[in-house]
């Protein structure tokens, strides 16, 4: 007997939503032969239904997100912000629906309370683009170093803050023109506080803690500072001293089990030009882990993007239903 098709409820058909769809619909073969199920894209909720939305079949589109939830086998979100997508989500939950979402603020804040929700209802939540996009630094860090000891992590994870950094450090643009740049080429919102203060690299590096050690760290625990009050003097005091500026997020255990302590933190940090952070170019991510038995890994690659982060939104899709 063939098995019923899965049902996929995507939340969001922004630049991440309109990736996934595409390739939900395009490659629905590929995904059949990776995990014996049809996918089927039950429709996608959108605040707005009467926008035209490139490469997603109108009839799929509404704005009943919550019928959309209800009548799915898995809820796919990305539609970032807190409400509605923190209520949709516990719906899907409480249903024992299985959640895949890259949205990196949800998880950073209410992660834990999500994760107590999905035990409690025998589901799962995946969320490994919600760090940094199709580099699968949550998988290694909770898979390939299960066996293992993480000592510390670091990087520069946020490539809106890079790119201006990298604009001014490598091609001599004063800061606040570098900062203009940026927005116009659309690295940063039009409200680009989140960036420049340092919130998106703090709740990434929130997650990845959180992941490396098992322990409630929290935003408030990140000790952060962005790059928005740097000023084109302290650029020129690194290039004299042969450094390089960059946003660096960064966290580190010491002690042991029982006695744990975990530091979080964001800054710029002045670093020697052959430091892997500092090679860092335009919005790409670059990600360093620290182990007692592997030593030190290296991930570095694109850290947002429709398509990339849509292949990792993916690839939780893939292994939710392949665990079945």
């Amino acid at each position: 007997m063939t098995a019923p098709p899965v049902r996929i409820a995507l939340l969001g058909a922004g630049t991440v939503g309109a990736a996934v769809a595409r390739r939900l619909v395009g490659r629905a073969d590929l995904y059949e032969r990776r995990t014996g199920r049809r996918f089927e894209l039950a429709g996608v909720a959108v605040r707005d239904t009467a926008r035209p939305r490139e490469g997603i079949d109108p009839s799929l589109i509404t704005d009943d997100a919550e019928t959309l939830v209800d009548r799915a086998d898995v809820v796919v979100e990305v539609m970032g912000g807190i409400q509605p997508a923190r209520a949709l989500v516990e719906r899907a939950l409480r249903r024992g629906v299985p959640v895949v979402t890259a949205n990196k603020q949800l998880i950073a804040q209410h992660g834990p309370a999500l994760h107590a929700l999905a035990d409690e209802h025998g589901t799962s939540l995946e969320y490994e683009g919600a760090v940094v996009a199709a580099v699968p630094v949550l998988s290694v860090v909770r898979e390939a170093l299960a066996g293992d000891v993480v000592t510390a992590i670091s990087g520069v994870v946020n490539g809106s803050t890079n790119f201006v950094l990298d604009l001014v450090a490598r091609r001599g643009v004063p800061f606040e023109e570098a900062v203009r740049q940026a927005g116009e080429l659309g690295y940063l919102e039009a409200d680009p506080t989140e960036d420049l203060e340092g919130l998106d690299a703090a709740a990434k590096i929130v997650i990845l803690a959180r992941a490396a050690w098992g322990v409630p760290v929290t935003l408030e625990d990140v000790q952060r500072r962005g790059i928005a009050d740097l000023t084109d003097e302290d650029f020129r005091q690194a290039a004299g001293a042969g450094t390089v500026i960059k946003l660096v997020a960064s966290a580190w255990c010491r002690g042991s089990a029982g006695h744990r302590r975990v530091e979080v933190a964001v800054r710029p940090v002045a670093l020697p030009q052959d430091d892997p952070l500092a090679q860092a170019r335009e919005s790409a991510n670059v990600l360093i882990i620290e182990a007692e038995s592997a030593g030190t890994l290296r991930l570095q690659g694109a850290g947002a993007g429709g398509d990339e982060t849509a292949s990792a939104v993916l690839g939780d899709i893939v292994r939710v239903v392949r665990r079945g």
